[in-house]
């Protein structure tokens, strides 16, 4: 086993002095040292073999216990010493303070062709723990895993999954946080992510008014992950911050594409590389809902619905302005970079939308057409995944009949909208010059046949708990391939069945993991 270790950031940046593991307040420093918590009884539950190979892992190294010992915080990989990261964060639009890697743990940094960040989540106690105990349970680790390899094979931005672990050892949980706690099975996820840097690492020192450890973090960051800026520039610190939101844009259109929703879209929670992060009460949406968030701590707010996505991730943005403001001290760049929020979004979408619906050759009207559409999938419940994908060869509603939830409401008013907006539709594809055969397949480049489904993964976990796997390995198999036909997988291809509606785990999920 023979890594090629870069540890650039615990090499670069300020540590925490202390090395004592205790709740505190960490005050000019990026990180924490910090050594896992050993498991009782480890085990290996699923290995994503692509992800330790891009590592650097052979095929002997992943069958061997000191795998298992490394993924599981057990074994230490020579000369490198974990750490938790600093950082603090808007939490459902209010300043939170100090929060850090309460349940993460770093390892090490691999130099391959790019840079990555091995960690474990779940793996024990660090300085930013707060009043929690920094460990996983077997139910969201599952979760975790599966999303973070469906959305990269979606192709969207995103933290990897590399391992999943059973620690052997039991958690106390409060599902519902409703003062019934109960013990459940500890877990532990190998993640992995070109950086995890957050907007609340920077945001935590503007706080502070530490304008030293702030610079030094987006020097590095420069240096790093942005080599075609310059360092100590504030004109550079200000196309970093346009590169962020550019990047930022790319991933909410991508999440709107699919109808994912990520349920905690606080500033501790959004990649300054435009990468999904921390996946907690995430879901896709089943019938189209631009109300929906999956969270049940958002329930009564619903600040991080479906629909406004877009709009939190420009209020994050803000929040970020704000602290590079601390540096640059001219507001000009920084604003011009969030009016381009708005206009690459509206543009991106637009062309996101067009594509959905197989036109490729866009123009103004479009968008009366896709509002119209919009409007006609709310008038009763509609699977968003099985309607776009069912479009692409269909000619009438009729075609799409099996995306709807209650059928029999298709008629009146309703099945007269649609009857009008169909028609409307395929006048405008008689405009495109593809043949249908291309049209299709691009729509299909677009529209995704299998998305996990929230249900899905809360059968992968009853069976897990049972210390049956063999779903997670089926669920991971058909997400590498989620735009493909899949006959073996055709099940997948279904609505969300009638007893997942209201289920716990399949529908809205706390944070509690």
């Amino acid at each position: 086993m023979k890594l090629n270790i870069q540890n650039s950031f615990t090499e670069e940046l300020p540590a925490d002095a202390n090395l004592e593991n205790f709740t505190r307040q960490v005050h000019h420093a990026c990180f924490s040292w910090v050594t896992p918590t050993k498991t009782k009884a480890p085990k290996l539950i699923h290995v994503n073999t692509k992800v330790a190979e891009d590592l650097g892992f052979e095929q002997d190294d992943i069958l061997s216990p000191n795998f298992l010992n490394i993924v599981t915080g057990n074994t230490i990989y020579p000369n490198t010493s974990p750490y938790a990261m600093c950082y603090g964060g808007h939490q459902f639009g209010n300043w939170a303070g100090q929060l850090g890697d309460g349940r993460a743990i770093n390892l090490f940094q691999v130099q391959t062709t790019k840079l990555h960040t091995l960690q474990l989540k779940g793996a024990g106690k660090t300085p930013y723990s707060r009043t929690a105990d920094g460990l996983a349970v077997l139910r969201s680790s599952v979760r975790e895993y599966l999303c973070a390899e469906a959305m990269h094979h979606l192709g969207i931005p995103t933290t990897r999954s590399l391992s999943l672990s059973l620690s052997g050892d039991q958690v106390l949980r409060d599902v519902l946080y409703n003062g019934n706690p109960e013990y459940e099975q500890g877990a532990i996820v190998g993640r992995v992510a070109e950086s995890f840097i957050r907007f609340g690492n920077f945001q935590l020192f503007a706080s502070k008014n530490d304008k030293t450890t702030l610079a030094a973090l987006i020097n590095y960051t420069i240096r790093t992950h942005f080599p075609n800026l310059k360092e100590n520039d504030t004109d550079s610190y200000a196309q970093l911050f346009q590169e962020i939101v550019n990047a930022s844009v790319t991933m909410v259109v991508h999440w709107q594409r699919v109808g994912f929703v990520h349920g905690v879209m606080n500033t501790d929670n959004m990649s300054i590389l435009g990468l999904t992060i921390d996946y907690g009460p995430y879901g896709w949406l089943d019938n189209y809902d631009p109300d929906w968030t999956p969270n049940t701590t958002d329930k009564q707010n619903r600040r991080y619905r479906y629909g406004q996505q877009p709009n939190i991730g420009l209020w994050n943005l803000y929040q970020l302005a704000n602290t590079f403001y601390t540096l640059t001290e001219d507001a000009k760049p920084l604003e011009k970079a969030l009016n381009s929020y708005k206009t690459q979004f509206e543009a991106e979408n637009l062309k996101m939308m067009c594509a959905k619906i197989g036109v490729f050759t866009p123009n103004k009207q479009d968008y009366i057409l896709i509002q119209s559409l919009e409007t006609n999938l709310k008038l009763t419940e509609t699977d968003m995944t099985l309607f776009f994908r069912l479009l692409a060869k269909a000619t009438t509603i009729e075609d799409c009949i099996v995306a709807f939830y209650t059928p029999q409401h298709l008629k009146g008013e309703i099945l007269a909208e649609w009857q009008a907006w169909f028609l409307q539709y395929q006048t405008r594809l008689e405009q495109e010059t593809l043949s249908k055969k291309d049209r299709i397949a691009k729509m299909n480049l677009v529209n995704p046949k299998y998305v996990l489904r929230n249900y899905m993964s809360q059968l992968a976990i009853e069976a897990a708990e049972k210390n049956d796997y063999s779903l997670i390995d089926e669920l991971f198999t058909l997400i590498q391939n989620p735009y493909d036909e899949q006959p073996k997988y055709e099940k997948w291809f279904a609505k969300r069945p009638d007893w997942a509606k209201h289920k716990i785990g399949c529908s809205m999920l706390s944070c509690s993991s």
